[in-house]
């Protein structure tokens, strides 16, 4: 039986270390040992970062940089919104910093970080959090194609 190969529809578990240009880490799922689950194909993932992925096995380990453009994307001004300090009472009192759930007009929920406060302006950026920086990926797979519980209950309903 040949050794399973992420290839471009693989799920995956892994480890994940990421690392800014500056040398501060800015993920670790090795920090709280939760490894992280994620899906090729189905363009959560940049299309360099699935390619660095490509044709690994259970166990590798894979080191790699990309530039901002090719991880998470560069930092996109459209994605910056200012609001009213009044849309915020029922929340309550924002805080730089301090990721928040905002609702889309489709009704889906999307996360924004308040960036400024400047009077009764609040500025949220929902760009990815590391969008517009370059990242260096420590990357080991632990599980390819991995059995999920929802799964398994399919195959027993």
């Amino acid at each position: 039986m040949s050794e399973l190969t992420v290839t471009a529809d693989s799920r995956i578990v892994v480890q994940l270390v990421l690392t800014l240009s500056d040398g501060s880490v800015a993920e670790s799922t090795k920090a709280n040992n939760k490894p992280a689950l994620l899906t090729l194909g189905d363009q959560s993932l940049s299309p360099k970062l699935e390619a660095q992925l490509l044709g690994l096995t259970v166990g590798s380990q894979h080191k790699f940089s990309l530039a901002a453009e090719d991880a998470f994307g560069a930092s996109n001004p459209d994605l910056v919104q200012y609001f009213s300090r009044q849309a915020f009472l029922e929340a309550g009192e924002p805080e730089v910093g301090t990721i928040m759930l905002f609702s889309a007009i489709d009704g889906s929920e999307m996360p924004g970080i308040v960036r400024e406060i400047s009077g009764d302006s609040v500025t949220v950026d929902f760009n990815h959090p590391l969008a517009g920086q370059d990242i260096t990926f420590e990357i080991e797979i632990i599980d390819i194609n991995p059995v999920l519980e929802e799964q398994n209950e399919n195959l027993t309903g």
